[in-house]
């Protein structure tokens, strides 16, 4: 089982991205029961997904209408949420460096 942080941050892509959030939920469960050892492992299950450098995977969500980055420590069993946006929006990033915005109060 992975451990994925964090769950809020998924949930605000869901409010963000409302046509998405089945998907998401979908990707999240998915991912949660999981025990890939490797990405070749993933990429067995999850033909849809990328690795980009800096142990980062990119999954299609959705029908490839929106990207998800994350970061996959395999060892430790851990995914860390970097980015969600369309597609469109995906093409205006550095993936290998893209970060979370965490919430200002």
């Amino acid at each position: 089982m992975f451990n994925i942080i964090a769950r809020r941050t998924l949930n605000e892509y869901c409010k963000k991205y409302p046509d998405a959030a089945v998907a998401l939920q979908k990707w999240y469960h998915e991912l949660l029961a999981a025990d890939f050892k490797n990405f070749n492992e993933l990429k067995q299950s999850l033909a849809n997904a990328s690795l980009v450098g800096d142990d980062r995977v990119v999954f299609n969500i959705a029908g490839n209408k929106y990207r998800l980055v994350v970061r996959i420590n395999f060892k430790f069993k851990a995914i860390q949420v970097k980015w969600f946006g369309t597609h469109k929006e995906y093409d205006k990033i550095n993936v290998e460096q893209v970060q979370h915005k965490k919430k200002t109060k």
